[in-house]
């Protein structure tokens, strides 16, 4: 029986709560107490609150702290901080990952453990290198981080006639020097009104518009940033404003709900610049393309002085931006999947010449069966090493002897895990002697799913679930219809688009 752990179910793939073989999904979203404590600067947090709750409780006890995660509030702790989230504050403060100092745990065992018990290899592993590899993560206790009770936002756009070409051009210089207090994220969509290519630049800034807009005259000064455009406002009503409506209540970030849709994400990381007439063929791509869109996040400051192995989120120093391929659809049915699929990895294709290498990174919370798979309960080091090395580079090699150490028999399972075992090759990867599996040609035969699935299909279509409550916690256990898939290598890989979720 394989174990699926969820906790906001934000799974891009859906490998939190989906699998073709007999499942028990541990539903972690009733364990969600949050307890700050302005005197330490500290919060303890568990695994099922979203982030949403945890900014409104941390708000609730003072204007000015925050914690550095992500601008989506209703992703889950669990997932978001175990997979090395960002935010606008990573610039200056890092990532979720670098502001945990505690978190508790039930290895495979059984046994409940805190840092000190579990010791400084596995605390390293489950900061960054996934935590549902390695057991069932309870809580986090987490480092609070200081803001002014005044924060600056602002979002502009420019069209190729507002000479966007040139300002993406010159961002590519400024976007990892230019103040850490600073966060700008650049978006790259085609209008369907006009049928050309806009840039929008989305700022966030610890400080007030008088002080920004001096900054952006010295530092960037080609995007003409002027005091109009800038909104004041608490840290609080700033994730509004990434999130959706500034002028809602900030009662919106307790709701624990998501989009309908279906969507696919892939993503990069820029170390070199790209140049003019690279800039101008990307334009031309997305436009050829037509739904593809783009999300440049910035490095630089804090991000930059930590250690690639400190952590195992190892892209650290030397990256200008985090790249995020974005494609949402409404329609139904395989072939409009496989249209949508097919025109992110063409643009993903295209981007290869401009995006790192030896290993091509990727983000582990973008997770992307399209980079490599493995057998569920058969995980072999051959396979896990293809996915493994682009999410956590040199950082690979350890996390696969933690993962030796605490869960030698790979009790923790899923399509993306790491083992140290020498075993059959099942994922998509050719490494000699092993069967190279083909995803694309999978998806096809309907071994697995293109993008992710609905959690009805979960509980449905891919299985019958019989829920419980133990200790708080929904216990699932679901059960395959046999005659779905015959006896066939039904269990060795899915993926793909739930609800499609506000993707930031």
């Amino acid at each position: 029986m394989n174990l699926r752990i969820r906790s906001g179910g934000h799974d891009f793939e859906g490998l939190s709560y989906v699998s073709y073989i007999n499942f028990v999904l541990l539903d972690m979203s009733n364990l969600r107490s949050i307890n700050v404590n302005i005197e330490e600067e500290t919060a303890t947090v568990q695994v099922g609150a979203i982030l949403g709750e945890l900014y409104y409780k941390i708000w609730e006890k003072s204007k000015v702290h925050a914690f550095p995660a992500g601008v989506c509030p209703t992703v889950g702790i669990g997932g978001h901080i175990s997979g090395g989230g960002y935010g606008v504050l990573m610039r200056k403060y890092g990532l979720t990952v670098d502001n945990v100092i505690d978190a508790t745990i039930v290895d495979v065992k059984g046994r409940v453990l805190n840092r000190t018990s579990m010791g400084e290899d596995l605390f390293w592993a489950i900061r960054g290198g996934g935590g549902a590899s390695f057991g069932v993560i309870l809580a986090y206790k987490l480092k609070l981080v200081r803001v002014p009770d005044i924060v600056t936002v602002f979002r502009v756009s420019k069209t190729l006639g507002q000479n966007a070409t040139d300002i993406v051009h010159r961002m590519q210089y400024v976007t990892d020097k230019i103040d850490r207090d600073l966060f700008i994220r650049l978006n790259l969509n085609l209008d369907n009104t006009t049928n050309t290519m806009e840039a929008t630049f989305t700022a966030f800034f610890l400080g007030d518009s008088e002080r920004l807009v001096s900054l952006m005259n010295i530092g960037f000064p080609e995007l003409d940033i002027q005091k109009p455009d800038c909104k004041e406002m608490s840290w609080l009503k700033s994730v509004l404003f990434w999130w959706s409506n500034v002028n809602e209540s900030v009662e919106t970030l307790l709701e624990r709900s998501s989009l309908p849709g279906n969507s696919k994400l892939k993503s990069d990381y820029l170390q070199n610049l790209i140049s003019r007439d690279g800039i101008e063929s990307l334009w031309q791509k997305m436009v050829e393309l037509k739904v593809v869109g783009l999300a440049f996040n910035p490095y630089g400051g804090r991000m930059s002085e930590i250690g690639d192995s400190e952590t195992p989120f190892p892209h650290r120093k030397g990256n200008i931006f985090k790249i995020q391929y974005i494609v949402l659809w409404d329609e139904d049915g395989a072939k409009a999947e496989e249209y949508y699929m097919n025109q992110i990895r063409v643009l993903h294709e295209f981007m290869t010449p401009f995006v790192s290498k030896d290993p091509r990174g990727a983000y582990q919370n973008y997770r992307d069966l399209d980079i490599g798979t493995s057998v569920v309960g058969n995980n072999s080091y051959i396979d896990g090493k293809v996915y493994g090395e682009k999410y956590f580079k040199g950082n690979f090699d350890r996390l696969v002897k933690v993962k030796r150490m605490v869960d030698g028999d790979n009790f923790f399972t899923h399509e993306q895990m790491f083992s140290e075992r020498g075993g059959e090759v099942g994922g998509g990867n050719d490494n000699g002697g092993g069967k190279r599996r083909d995803v694309q040609q999978e998806r096809k035969r309907g071994n697995l799913l293109g993008s992710r699935p609905t959690e009805e299909a979960a509980r449905g279509e891919l299985g019958r679930e019989v829920v419980a409550v133990c200790g708080g916690v929904g216990v699932s256990a679901s059960v395959k219809h046999d005659e779905e898939d015959g006896d066939d290598e039904h269990g060795e890989a899915q993926g793909g688009l739930v609800r499609r979720q506000r993707l930031t």
